[in-house]
This record gives structure tokens, C-alpha cells and sequence, in this order.
């Protein structure tokens, strides 16, 4: 009886440890899956309790692809594998194997034939006009996700602040109005997991690279919805963020390396001040703080100092690239990021893809500031950033400060002057045709506030958008010159929902036929001139000739050797009569072209421009 009972002892103290011993399970492996054929070398983060302490090895063996090397990490729980694949390896799923002695692990990972082409696929250019979206406000085509069991945050819309229900099914049932309306690219705020507690709407506290916010949709549907876009002729621009993370990252309890975020000693901010990165006189704790402080308390700052981060983030870029089908990058808080590291990664996504464009978001009022982070920029220092296009903020603060400067008495360098000032410091800018120009975005006040719900304040900006150098951005219902419900409230309330986008909603203005009053007017304005500027090169690529007036009105011509295109903004608020004869060095020898909104000719001797309007004639050399 005795030897009974042991027995039963021993088996329930081994049933109990084994019981207590946690199951080995691979919870991640980054990059999803990978392409014959890439530049980019293959360095796959592997995420697993203890994973550490196992040896990796891939099969088949005779197939092209091999582990090179594998890395440890600070945690115990991460591996880094070194994956060479060779030119002409087989497509096909492939068998990494973890292997402690005692035990092995099986994990499957495909490594696919490369789509042809894609390596030269084109992007953005001075020739698109993007269409900025906020996906939780413009359209719930599946009300089925506005809430789900795996994110915190669930759809309050009575609440500006919270999610409303916004999604990808709604912007692709609405890809035909953005077409039609001229827009020949599509830049959607962030669609990847943002999975904080509170005004996780706006998606740029990232939860998990490599996973599109459940509340949006799928990997599958943005990959839909890119192949969709194509087909409506429309590019996709990826809106990414790798300056910082949510702290609701998966990894963030739980960092490869000690130094994968910045670290400090109690919570520090940045102090915005990236003007650091090109100041002489900068103290080097200043210039610290600006790239390694957080930006908020919620957003764990990246250090892109870390060789195994920066090479997890130059993959992560390439896969959303190479899996979606995508055709531009825009990337948030580009100078808060370390320099050196963010010119490599631009350096790295050119080399898989030469034509593919990448707009930064550099927030600044300084002309030589903004020149410093275009790419090729002559510095002083040395420094190449390789990112091909900046956001051009002077030229926006310049046509907003001109719309609220009306009339015929402004002050000296105000009004429409602000522009002309603004455009006579091109020579600064290495690369004038990558330059993304806008009078709004979703970080701003909406132009329509700006204008004061004035349509033709609004006309003028959407022509200054339409016929300046650079690619034109315009934010979703400008167009419709919406407004703020609560200007006094921020950045919720001019993150309006689009009417129309929402089942039970009163008005559809996603239906032209449903516009009325002023709005229907900067709509058909703003339709009719984007979809000209489409097919004119010399608006596209052709040089800028300004004329300068105090009177509170502007003049410019875009030419080249075939074609002329006239601009007359009249800022005030009496009629002006065209001084032709003032612009005979380029226009001597044209009199009669066409009106570009009316198709009507014109004679320019004696024309005459309507107070606070805008004339925009084309002519044939």
C-alpha cells in the first residue's frame, strides 16, 4: 500500500511540474514572410519565451536558403536570424527549426516568387495631387468592426475624441469620388494597430508593425484596397512612424536590447528644438533631448542608434512595400528621428526601389532649415538625409496668413506678398518638384476656418495649390470647405466626419448632386481645376516667373518651351484691372488664351479680375 501511495506521489508531483512548466511557444517572427530576389538582407526577430537558449536552422537545405548567423539579445526571449537567400532560390515555404538538444520547434515561413516589375514600380511626383484621409472619420463600410474584442478602445461617435467607425471598406466604396474629383494619390493617416486607451483614432501610437488596425479591417483588405486604388488610377502613400512606438507595444514590457527605446531617469520630453541638428552652436544635451525625448508619455521613444531596430525597421518598410503593392511613403516626425540612421533607412529603400518617392514631415517656418533635410542638399555639414520630398510648411503658413490679410490695405510683406516672399527663396531648395504643398492637414486648423467659410478664399487657395511648383495635398472636404465643429476644442473637431460616410446620416456629400450654396461652388472649382492640372506638364515640370505687387495681388507664370499658364490672384476686395504690359518680358507675345475654369478666350488687353478671385489662363506658344 505504502509503495502504491508513492507511486501515485511521484506521478502527481510529475504530473504537477509538468503542468507548471510553460508550453514553448514562438510568439512572433518579423518580417512575415519575405521575396526572392530583394536587396534588402533578410534578419528575421524572432520573439519566444526563452527562445534564447535554442539553435535555429531552416529546411529544405538544397533549395537556396540558409541561416548565416544568429544573434542573442539583453532579453532572453529574442533571437535575431541572419537568413541568406540566394538569387535563384526556390520560391516556396520553407521550415525554421529551434532545436535545444532535448527539444525542437517547427515554424513555417514562406519566402515568395517577387511580383515582376517590382523593383522599378513609380511613386508620386509633382504630377499627383494627394488626397489626405483620416480613415476613422470619412467612411464606415463596415460598421461590424467599429468595436472589437481585441483593442481597448471601443466607437463612441457622439464623442469627437473617440473612434466613430471610420474604415478601409469606406474608402474604398468611396475611391470613385476621390478619382473624379482629381486626385491621382491617396495618403491615409495611419492604418496600422494603434491600441491606446484613448484617442487611438488618429493611429499614430503604433501597437504592432506588422498589423493593421482590426477596427480598420485586414492585412488582406489593405492589400485590397491598394489594388483597388490602382485601378481608379490612384497611388497609395503609406503614412508611417518610426520615430515612436505605443507603449502598448508588444515588446515594450519586454525589449530585445536594453537601448531599443530611449531610457531615462524619469519621464522627459523633447524639447522640439530640431534646429539642433543643424545648429553649430547647439550644445550636444540639446540636441540629445530633441531626438531621444518622448513625445509624449504614451509614445516610447525608438533609438535608431541600435543596428538591430534600424535594420527591423528598413525590412518592416520594404514588406509593407513589396506585400501591398504600395507607391509612397510619407513619414511622421522625420527630423525627431536620429539623422544618421533615417538616411540610411532612406538610403536602403531606394536601393530596393529607385523610382519610390518618400515625403517627410519636417514642421518648420525656416526656409534653410526645411532645404537641409531634402536630400542631396548642399550642407555645410556633410549631411545627406536621401529623403526625396519635404513638406512644404513656410509656403503653407504663407497662403493661410495671406487668406486672413484680405483687402486692399494690408501692411507692408503682408498679404499676397507672404507667397511671393516665400516662392523668391526657391533658391534655396535643392529639388523644387518634390515638394508636397498644402494649406491644411489633420494637424492643423481647417482652411475653411481660415477662409472664415469664405468660397472665394477658398478658390483662390485650391488655385495656388493647383498651379505653384511642387505636388498640391488637399485634406478630405476641403474640397466641400468644411469647418471645425468646435474650433476652441482642437484637433478632434476639425477631424470632422465626411456626411454621407455613415449609414442614417442626413446629407450625402460624397453625391455631388447634393452640394449647395458655397460648398457646391469650391467643389466644382476645385474638381474643375485639379482634373486640368492632371494633363499640363508645364504645371507638372515647368519653370515659375512672379511679378511683384503691394497691392495685395499676385501674378506668376509657369512656362516652358510649348506652354504658358498665367495666375492672377486678386486678394482684395475691389475689382483690378490685369497690367498686362507689365509682363511683357514673358508675355509680349501672347494676347488671347484660354480661360482655364470657363473655357472661354481671353483677351488679356483690359481684363479685368473680380475682387477676392482668381484668373488662371493657358496659352500655346
Amino acid at each position: 500500500m505504502k509503495r502504491l501511495f508513492s507511486v501515485v506521489m511521484l506521478l502527481s508531483v510529475a504530473i504537477t511540474a509538468m503542468a507548471a512548466k510553460p508550453k514553448f511557444e514562438i510568439k512572433h517572427v518579423e518580417p512575415l514572410s519575405w521575396w526572392v530576389g530583394m536587396n534588402t538582407p533578410l534578419q528575421l526577430m524572432v520573439n519566444g519565451d526563452g527562445i534564447s537558449a535554442y539553435n535555429v536552422d531552416i529546411t529544405p537545405k538544397d533549395k537556396g536558403v540558409e541561416v548565416a548567423k544568429v544573434h542573442k539579445a539583453d532579453s532572453p526571449n529574442y533571437l535575431f536570424v541572419d537568413v541568406n537567400i540566394a538569387a535563384d532560390a526556390v520560391p516556396g515555404t520553407y521550415t525554421l527549426i529551434f532545436s535545444d538538444g532535448k527539444r525542437s520547434y517547427k515554424y513555417d515561413y514562406v519566402i515568395a516568387e517577387r511580383v515582376a516589375g517590382s523593383k522599378e514600380r513609380a511613386s508620386f511626383t509633382t504630377a499627383d495631387m494627394v488626397y489626405l484621409i483620416m480613415p476613422d472619420r470619412f467612411a464606415n463600410g463596415n460598421p461590424a468592426n467599429d468595436s472589437t474584442d481585441d483593442t481597448t478602445e471601443k466607437a463612441l461617435r457622439s464623442n469627437p475624441g473617440r473612434r466613430h467607425g471610420g474604415d478601409l471598406q469606406g474608402m474604398i466604396d468611396h475611391l470613385d469620388y476621390i478619382a473624379d474629383l482629381g486626385a491621382t494619390a491617396v495618403w491615409a493617416t495611419p492604418l496600422l494597430l494603434d491600441n491606446e486607451n484613448g484617442a487611438s483614432y488618429h493611429g499614430y501610437s503604433c501597437s504592432d508593425y506588422y498589423l493593421i488596425d482590426p477596427r480598420f479591417g485586414t492585412n488582406e483588405l489593405f492589400k485590397e484596397y491598394v489594388e483597388e486604388c490602382h485601378k481608379h488610377d490612384l497611388k497609395v502613400i503609406m503614412d508611417i512612424v518610426p520615430n515612436h512606438s505605443s507603449i502598448t507595444h508588444w515588446w515594450y514590457n519586454d525589449q530585445p536590447f536594453k537601448d531599443w527605446t530611449h531610457q531615462w531617469n524619469k519621464y522627459t520630453q523633447s524639447n522640439w528644438t530640431f534646429s539642433t541638428n543643424m545648429d553649430f552652436n547647439a550644445s550636444a544635451a540639446d540636441l540629445y533631448q530633441m531626438e531621444s525625448g518622448w513625445f509624449d508619455r504614451s509614445m516610447a521613444d525608438m533609438n535608431l542608434d541600435n543596428p538591430y531596430l534600424l535594420s527591423y525597421f528598413k525590412q518592416w518598410a520594404v514588406w509593407w512595400i513589396e506585400y501591398s503593392g504600395l507607391d509612397g511613403f510619407r513619414v511622421d516626425t522625420y527630423p525627431y528621428n536620429e539623422k544618421g540612421p533615417m538616411s540610411e533607412w532612406c538610403k536602403a529603400i531606394m536601393a530596393e526601389y529607385p523610382n519610390f518617392n518618400i515625403v517627410g514631415e519636417v514642421w518648420t517656418s525656416s526656409i534653410p532649415q526645411l532645404a537641409y533635410w531634402q536630400g542631396d542638399n548642399a550642407n555645410k555639414d556633410g549631411f545627406n538625409s536621401h529623403l526625396k520630398s519635404i513638406m512644404d510648411f513656410p509656403l503653407h503658413d504663407a497662403m493661410r496668413a495671406a487668406m486672413t490679410e484680405s483687402g486692399s490695405r494690408v501692411e507692408w510683406g503682408k498679404g499676397m506678398t507672404r507667397v511671393y516672399d516665400v516662392l523668391s527663396h526657391d533658391f534655396v531648395y535643392h529639388d523644387l518638384q518634390n515638394m508636397m504643398i498644402m494649406a491644411a492637414n489633420h494637424d492643423t486648423d481647417r482652411i475653411g476656418d481660415v477662409c472664415e467659410g469664405d468660397s472665394r478664399k477658398m478658390k483662390i487657395v485650391h488655385t495656388l495649390l493647383a498651379t505653384l511648383r511642387g505636388m498640391p495635398q488637399i485634406l478630405y472636404g476641403d474640397e466641400l470647405m468644411f469647418r471645425s465643429t468646435d474650433r476652441s476644442k482642437g484637433h478632434p473637431t476639425l477631424r470632422i466626419d465626411f456626411p454621407g460616410g455613415w449609414a442614417g446620416d442626413k446629407q450625402n456629400l460624397f453625391d455631388p448632386s447634393q452640394h449647395v450654396g458655397s460648398q457646391k461652388d469650391v467643389y466644382d472649382y476645385t474638381r474643375k481645376i485639379m482634373n486640368w492640372r492632371k494633363s499640363k506638364d508645364v504645371i507638372h515640370n515647368g519653370k515659375t516667373m512672379h511679378f511683384i505687387d503691394r497691392d495685395n495681388t499676385y501674378a506668376y507664370f509657369r512656362y516652358d518651351d510649348n506652354d504658358v499658364v498665367f495666375v492672377y490672384i486678386n486678394n482684395t476686395d475691389a475689382e483690378r484691372e490685369v497690367p498686362w504690359t507689365r509682363y511683357a518680358e514673358i508675355a509680349s507675345d501672347l494676347t488671347v488664351g484660354r480661360n482655364v475654369i470657363t473655357d472661354e478666350d481671353v483677351n488679356m488687353q483690359g481684363v479685368k479680375v473680380a475682387p477676392m478671385s482668381a484668373l488662371v489662363v493657358e496659352f500655346e506658344r
